[in-house]
Parts: structure tokens; C-alpha cells; sequence
């Protein structure tokens, strides 16, 4: 991994405690939501590449089924292991696992900062490589369009700052996004995909999409909305509704800050 991408997981954030905060547990609840739709119940074979520290491990396991964590972050190997969690470090472009060895793959994480395409195809067709005839790949990305409206939330993008706007412009360009300051609110090295590429990037790497979706809905840029109202179970329910309702729409599954493709291995 590039130096700047391990140095923003090993000492600038906090990725166990991500999707506890702010907006994020709106994030989990529909990454569970959509992963259990397609899910088999229990006793899944589950390879989770770039796992982080195993938050979705976490549930997988308790929920019956067999994970092991890969992931290039030693020290997020390490706290996966201090939970109880099969983990060990690796690349999602060199797996170890054999052909058809798992029946699912979780990609929540590589695809972020794969930046070139024929990296990120290729972890897809290792994913597709180790996964049974049938088996399922669950793929996650950043949408295009998040640094845009994360600028406007933050006002960032409103301030006389050349170098939010230039990274903005260029996210929206070619979805290349850099922070060459290292400013932590500008998150690190990445690519930002729009939905259609996301597709294509699936179909080079011969899996049969079942969905592509948006994952938050505009409710993923409210904090202040999921900070007063993720308690209340009634406004929980409706924040949830509002960002299913809409999640398969083409017009607005790039408002979501993140995109969760679906495929089969053919």
C-alpha cells in the first residue's frame, strides 16, 4: 500500500471506532440490511478482504457463519485477532485461498484505494477465483460525488482554500482523489466511483452483478439529523425506510456516500 494510505489507518484514524460514529451507523445497518437480503442464514464459508479491524466480521460471525479477515494493515490485524476474529494480513490482489474455497467475499474496503483500474479488476476477479460456483461477492465503493457534498457539509469547499477546491474538481473529473497536505478531514490516496463504472469494473472480472445500490440516501449527509434522531427507534426505522426506498433509483444512487454491488460467480 502506498505509505500515506498505512499512515492515515495506523496513526491519523480510528477505523474500529468509524462505524460508531456520526453518520456511520446509519452505514452498518444498511450494509447489513442489503449483505442478509442475499445471505444464506449461518454456517457460511465468508472471506472478508480488507476487513479493517473487523467490524463486519464481527456480526457475521455472531450471526453463525465461518469469517477469516484479510487485510494490509498489521495493526488492524492485531485488533481483529484481540476480538476473537480469524485474521491475517494480506493483499485482495494475491490471495492465498484456493479456487472455489468460500462461498462469499466481502470487498469493503479494497476498492477504495486500488487506484488504478487493472488493480481493482484484478481483486475482483480474485475474489470471483476463490468463491464457489454460485457463491456471492459483496463489493463496496466510495461514490464520486463525496468530496463534492462533503465539501458543502463541512464548508470547506466554501472557503478561499485552492487546494479543497482543485481535489474536488479533480474527484469529479476522473475520481483520482488526493490529499498530498495530509489533511485528515481530506481522507487519503482513494478512487471515487460512479455507478456504471462500478459495473463495468464487475463485468471485466466476469461476475454476474444481482445489484447495484446506494447505501446511506441523502441521510448520510445529516449528521446533525442521525445525531438528534438515531435513538429514537421510530426515527431510526424511517432514516433506514427513506435510504432503502430510494437505493435502486439510477438518478440518485451516486448521493450516497457509498455504492454496495452484489454479484455471483457465474
Amino acid at each position: 500500500m502506498p505509505p500515506e494510505i498505512v499512515r492515515f489507518y495506523t496513526a491519523e484514524y480510528d477505523e474500529a471506532a468509524r462505524l460508531g460514529d456520526g453518520v456511520n451507523p446509519l452505514e452498518l445497518e444498511r450494509v447489513r440490511q442489503i449483505v442478509r437480503r442475499h445471505l444464506p442464514a449461518g454456517g457460511q464459508r465468508i472471506l472478508d478482504v480488507g476487513g479493517g479491524t473487523g467490524v463486519h466480521a464481527a456480526w457475521l460471525t455472531a450471526a453463525g457463519h465461518h469469517v477469516h479477515l484479510v487485510d494490509p494493515v498489521e495493526s488492524h490485524v492485531r485488533q481483529a485477532r484481540n476480538h476473537g476474529l480469524s485474521a491475517s494480513v494480506g493483499d485482495a490482489r494475491r490471495l492465498p485461498d484456493a479456487d472455489g474455497s468460500v462461498d462469499a467475499v466481502l470487498l469493503f474496503g479494497p476498492l477504495y484505494h486500488l487506484t488504478d483500474r487493472a488493480d481493482r479488476v484484478l481483486a475482483l476477479a480474485e475474489a470471483r477465483r476463490v468463491t464457489r460456483q454460485g457463491g456471492l461477492v459483496f463489493v463496496a465503493a466510495i461514490s464520486r460525488f463525496a468530496s463534492l457534498f462533503d465539501g458543502l457539509i463541512k464548508g470547506f469547499l466554501l472557503d478561499d482554500d485552492p487546494a479543497a477546491a482543485g481535489m474536488v474538481r479533480q474527484d469529479l473529473a476522473d475520481g483520482q482523489h488526493r490529499n498530498p497536505d495530509g489533511r485528515e478531514r481530506f481522507f487519503t490516496t482513494a478512487y471515487f466511483h460512479r455507478p456504471d463504472e462500478l459495473a463495468a469494473e464487475l463485468a471485466d472480472a466476469d461476475l454476474a452483478i444481482r445489484e447495484i445500490v446506494g447505501v446511506e440516501g441523502l441521510a448520510g449527509w445529516l449528521p446533525q439529523l442521525l445525531a438528534d434522531r438515531w435513538s429514537d427507534p421510530l426515527a431510526r426505522e424511517r432514516i433506514v425506510w427513506a435510504a432503502a426506498a430510494i437505493e435502486a433509483e439510477p438518478s440518485l444512487r451516486g448521493l450516497s456516500p457509498h455504492l454496495l454491488a452484489v454479484a455471483e460467480v457465474p
